[in-house]
């Protein structure tokens, strides 16, 4: 299980989501992007509106029905990965807070920002420490996202 660490420090999650969005659907799989706060998850879902027509990126919300249709639901809890209404297999922590049901995912994006940094380094020790699970770490540099410390 790889659960890839991406540190928010020029962009927040509404502008960095619907790339990463994009690759996944991209490879025939689905999304689960998960947030408290709804008005983040507002925020998302605008993000996954802009841009050309040919990059919108289908989504629905999480309790608005026809949820297992969505290539991409957005939510405000994360079920574990046999219980997600549109069967993704892939996890996007988008409010800074890791979630214990995202290890049952193939994949978890983690972001986090300055305001929940230490979490996401306690989050960090300890996933290190599991079996079966890599965290890997990126950061913008510029325009780009870098793997690395």
């Amino acid at each position: 299980m790889q659960v890839d660490f991406y540190q928010l420090s020029r962009d927040p999650v509404e502008q960095v989501l619907p790339a990463i969005a994009g690759r996944i659907l991209g490879m025939g799989e689905r999304l689960l992007v998960v947030a408290r706060e709804p008005e983040r998850l507002e925020r998302i879902s605008a993000g996954l509106w802009a841009g050309p027509p040919e990059s919108f990126l289908a989504h629905g919300r999480a309790g608005e029905g026809g949820e297992s249709v969505q290539p991409v639901l957005l939510a405000q809890d994360c079920p574990s990965v046999d219980l997600t209404a549109n069967g993704a297999r892939h996890v996007a922590l988008a409010d800074g807070l890791w979630r214990e049901e995202a290890l049952g995912f193939e994949r978890a994006f983690y972001f986090f920002d300055a305001e929940t940094v230490e979490g996401a380094r306690a989050s960090w020790r300890d996933l290190a420490k599991r079996d079966g699970v890599t965290p890997r770490f990126w950061r913008q540099e510029g325009r780009k996202w870098v793997q690395g410390p």
